[in-house]
């Protein structure tokens, strides 16, 4: 283990020592990071642990799934279950989703994609279909409403400066693999139009476990007058795939293709029909409005609606689910103190959300509805005010406040249930002390009441006892940046203290039901960097401890305090290594690392560690035209890319694609 992280650690603390003669410095744009309300900060000013992830860095990915680059962001862990299940947590925050993404709050451009119930279905969307992706880890809800785990913004095509006008890519692999992905764009004078589509299928590693997705989106904006723009976003995706269910280790150990079997009292995932099938569609208008020079003014008004249906082995459940919402704000943007060197930014606004569940279980005959067992009506509402000021004395520091106050509750056909009002403070700073080198320290509260389907789980009990997770992140870090951006180096710490985390339980038929722990103790380091070793040779380096334990955990009967915090691995690394050749040519390959982890609350069962290597190769052949060519899991490991926490029986394990691999053509005009 010490083997292997002390390389990467070496060559992280080692790149603020290394630079190039200009002459051989291969020059990267200047990062901004843009997802806070009104403000752009510099990769070196940035007043929190963040990470942007740009279209270069997609496009080095097979372009199929955003689970290895966001994998080698530091805190992030994105997992798989199978083709198309995807969960996503940031910091550890995967405890309470078994399925989806819960706790972590994610934007598509100023429109919220989470919905009022706290879930975000990022499934839906083709990997193509953003230009860039933004991470702030760790609570940070002082702008951006309820969550614990941290902000994803992402940036759909069409909405950041592109001069191509068509893209077209086509790709075929392992298992039945097909993508092919088409997006043109035009301006006309004052309008300017996106449209994108994607089309993904694929046989799956596993029995039962196909997955279909036929995606369009379309991004549109009118600047109709010099301080106006108007901006449509939307998109419609049709999913449909199957799930294999977990094995317990000697049936992954046996036939790691197969799905979940039959016992003697269940039938298995392929009698069952086992899947999920979700159309979902999204729309939403954002006006933004420069008043003056210092002034501006954002209004996003949106609406999602989505029909999802979900055999199981033990029911069929059917949602029909409609989100209504709205986001505003007036920001002051850098506007100078009279008399004195100051600067000033201030930001005030206000967020509103509503989500309507119609939930009915059925029995499952074969994939087939069977009769009605129970039904539900939710609907869940917030919204919260914000503001925050930012302070920047001279060019080195910034001082930032923010502030929002968070409204939540849950209507049900046999009452409600009303969350106190939570106040979420956020503090932080910068100092420059040297053109290439900065320190930073915050201190934020975390909030996230529970979600729809943790009210009501799959045992089809709605719970109003269960109370919203609280807790505290305190943090410090430094950046290093070349000159000529020739080198990067961001660095943190944290200690987060969160109260009433909430966890998941099942019924020995294994439907899930949740409900609060004592609290968990969460101490973590992070270290992302990157260097050109020369003019064309690229390394990227990430590493995250994360030592997570429950802090007071106690559960029928049994004192779990001091367990390590279920799914979280202590270690994990990874490292990217671009070469960009003669002839046009340019390779790429990504090793990552993660550590064992615990399978169960009780610390019963681990998921060994595991090494990853991929590699890419692309052949740019004439002006517009690019082949390519990679594979994954090239050292054939045995691995599960998502396991099935505290589940029933031991089965834990949902085994990944042995190796495999993938080629194509990508167009650009």
């Amino acid at each position: 283990m010490t083997r292997l992280i002390l390389p990467c650690l070496t060559c992280l603390l080692s790149l603020s020592a290394y630079a190039q003669k200009p002459a051989d410095t291969t020059l990267l744009p200047e990062v901004q990071v843009m997802a806070y309300p009104g403000k752009k900060y510099s990769f070196l000013q940035v007043p929190s642990s963040s990470a942007v992830i740009t279209e270069k860095q997609l496009s080095l990915q097979q372009g199929t799934t955003l689970i290895p680059t966001l994998n080698n962001v530091p805190g992030v862990r994105m997992e798989e279950r199978s083709p198309g299940s995807y969960r996503l947590s940031l910091r550890g925050s995967l405890l309470r989703s078994p399925f989806g993404i819960r706790n972590v709050k994610v934007y598509i451009d100023e429109i919220p994609f989470t919905d009022a119930g706290g879930n975000t279905y990022l499934n839906l969307s083709d990997a193509g279909a953003f230009t860039g992706i933004e991470v702030l880890k760790g609570p940070d809800g002082s702008q951006f409403g309820a969550n614990s785990g941290g902000v994803l913004l992402l940036h759909p095509a069409g909405t950041q400066p592109d001069t191509a006008r068509l893209k077209a890519d086509i790709q075929a692999g392992s298992y039945g693999l097909f993508h092919e992905e088409g997006g043109w764009q035009k301006q006309w004078n004052k309008y300017k139009l996106n449209i994108y589509e994607g089309i993904q299928r694929t046989d799956g590693y596993r029995q039962n476990s196909a997955l279909k997705r036929y995606y369009v989106q379309t991004a549109q904006q009118w600047q109709y007058n010099p301080h106006n723009n108007l901006k449509l976003i939307a998109f419609y995706s049709d999913m449909d795939y199957r799930t294999p269910g977990g094995l317990n280790a000697a049936q992954a150990s046996a036939d790691p293709h197969a799905a979940r079997p039959a016992t003697a009292t269940l039938p298995g995932a392929i009698e069952q029909h086992a899947g999920i099938r979700n159309k979902t569609a999204l729309g939403g208008l954002v006006h933004t409005a420069q008043l003056s020079t210092h002034w501006k003014h954002v209004l996003s008004i949106y609406g999602i609606n989505t029909h999802f249906e979900n055999p199981f082995i033990t029911n069929f459940e059917a949602r029909d689910e409609n989100t209504a919402g709205a986001r505003t704000y007036i920001a002051l943007q850098d506007q100078p103190i009279n008399g004195t060197n100051i600067h000033l930014d201030w930001t005030a606004g206000v967020e509103w959300s509503q989500t309507g569940s119609d939930i009915v279980n059925y029995g499952n005959n074969k994939g087939k509805r069977d009769t009605v067992q129970a039904a539900s009506n939710i609907t869940a509402s917030q919204h919260f005010f914000f503001t925050s000021l930012s302070l920047r004395p001279g060019s080195q520091w910034i001082v930032e406040a923010a502030l929002s106050a968070n409204y939540f509750k849950y209507r049900f056909e046999q009452g409600k249930k009303q969350f106190d009002p939570q106040l979420m403070p956020r503090i932080s700073l910068s100092y420059l002390i040297l053109p290439q080198w900065s320190v930073r320290a915050s201190l934020s509260k975390g909030y996230s009441p529970p979600s729809i389907a943790e009210v009501r789980p799959t045992d089809n009990v709605i719970n109003t006892t269960l109370q919203a997770e609280t807790g505290w992140n305190y943090e410090a870090g430094f950046r290093l940046q070349g000159l000529r951006h020739q080198y990067q180096l961001d660095a943190a710490v944290f200690y987060y203290k969160l109260q009433d985390a909430i966890v998941r339980q099942l019924h020995d038929d294994g439907t899930e039901y949740f409900i609060n722990a004592g609290g968990t103790t969460q101490k973590g380091i992070e270290l992302q960097g990157m260097t050109w070793l020369t003019k064309w040779l690229q390394l990227n380096a990430s590493y995250a401890y994360s030592h997570f334990i429950f802090s007071d955990y106690n559960v029928a009967g049994k004192n779990l305090s001091g367990n390590a915090l279920t799914g979280v691995p202590r270690h994990a690394a990874n490292a990217g290594l671009l070469a960009n050749l003669p002839a046009h040519l340019s390779v790429y390959a990504q090793y990552a690392f993660t550590d064992k982890l615990p399978l169960d609350d009780a610390n019963t069962a681990y998921a060994k560690q595991y090494h990853l290597l991929q590699g890419k190769v692309s052949w740019q052949l004439m002006k517009h035209i690019t082949l390519y060519a990679g594979a994954d899991n090239i050292l054939n490991r045995f691995y599960s890319l998502g396991n099935d926490l505290n589940a029933v029986g031991n089965r834990y394990f949902n085994p990944a694609t042995l190796r495999n691999y993938y080629g194509g053509v990508r167009v650009r005009i």
